[in-house]
């Protein structure tokens, strides 16, 4: 298989298709102000051709933070697109369409992916997905777009998950997550006083949630918010560590990126050393793929600003693009399996 990557920075899709020949799964980000248009224009440039679209910035070997960008996977995919809507109250509802689909396609674990752009809700639409894929074992990469809206062949959608699922007739596919953060000290908080509707700690260990990330990491209130890209909390689920992202303060509260529920276990996360865990990601997948056709990815905004501060942004694409064919999205909110994480990287990997 092949994957096309093209790109408009004034917004023109058909600057960005320019080249595009007989695509077999088309991927679409774009702007706020001509998303619409695009998923419209998108269709009638590739009548029939499954699609999944979102608000977002995308990337190849550099970013394009407006305009429009296109991934398409050709020569040698079956791939099959569509919604599960309502995720903020029954995506549930939908699931057959989803079951249909995987029969469509012979999805198996060795060889397909679940592509996914959630418009909200995305744990609960992530969990309602992974009714379905965890029983074959097949992964799941995706992430959240801006604007609560996404598209599915050719239709824009508000309050749904937008999904595609790409079957790899050439080889094998595999997931793969990137944490860039460790355990910091021996911090254990329990959660309480939560919203769960807003994403919202009121309480760690029974004080002001606020007050207790101000006194650890020595930051005044005007801090926390960009000290949250060296410092997130974590939600440990078993052997792994979701990380959580502070969003904003409210009050003695703090809401977040992801939501926490009473008495969840929370530890305090610390950045690591990024380029080398960067360059550990890319060895290993290449220890699994000595033959790789492409590689598409999410990374969380957080992960972007964070490069982009430090200067390493165009040094990591250019280090991604050793996995040959490598685009991406930056998310919102990331998504692996039946994990919604923040400042994370998910990527899968096409022999």
């Amino acid at each position: 298989m092949k994957q096309f990557f093209g790109a408009s920075l004034s917004g023109n899709l058909q600057e960005a298709v320019r080249g595009l020949q007989r695509p077999q799964m088309l991927l679409l980000m774009s702007n706020p102000e001509q998303f619409e248009q695009h998923v419209e224009e998108l269709e009638k440039l590739f009548p029939q051709v499954p699609s999944i679209g979102c608000i977002g910035m995308c990337y190849s070997t550099r970013v394009v933070e407006k305009g429009v960008g296109v991934v398409a996977f050709c020569d040698g995919v079956s791939a099959s697109a569509n919604v599960l809507e309502q995720v903020s109250t029954m995506p549930v509802k939908y699931i057959q369409r989803l079951q249909a689909d995987v029969q469509q396609v012979h999805a198996t674990q060795r060889d397909t992916v679940c592509i996914d752009f959630c418009a909200g809700n995305d744990a609960c639409a992530l969990t309602t997905i992974y009714t379905v894929l965890r029983p074959l074992g097949i992964s799941l990469v995706g992430g959240t777009g801006d604007g609560g809206r996404v598209s599915a062949n050719g239709k824009v959608y508000h309050d749904a998950v937008a999904y595609a699922l790409i079957k790899n007739q050439g080889g094998r596919v595999k997931a793969y997550k990137e944490n860039i953060y460790h355990q910091m000290g021996d911090y254990r908080f329990i959660a309480s006083g939560t919203d769960k509707a807003n994403y919202i700690i009121g309480s760690l260990n029974g004080q002001p949630a606020k007050q207790v990330y101000q006194r650890i990491l020595h930051v005044s209130e005007q801090e926390i918010l960009t000290q949250t890209f060296k410092n997130p909390f974590g939600k440990i689920n078993g052997e792994d560590t979701c990380i959580i992202s502070i969003k904003e303060v409210n009050g003695n509260a703090l809401a977040c990126f992801r939501q926490v529920n009473d008495s969840d276990v929370l530890i305090m996360l610390e950045l690591g050393d990024y380029r080398a865990i960067v360059k550990d990601t890319i060895q290993t997948i290449r220890r699994d793929f000595p033959r790789i056709s492409a590689a598409f990815s999410v990374n969380c905004l957080f992960r972007y600003k964070l490069f982009s501060e430090n200067g390493y942004m165009g040094e990591y694409l250019r280090e991604m693009s050793a996995l040959n064919s490598h685009a991406g999205l930056v998310g919102y909110g990331e998504h692996y399996n039946s994990q919604f994480v923040n400042q994370s990287m998910s990527c899968v990997v096409f022999e």
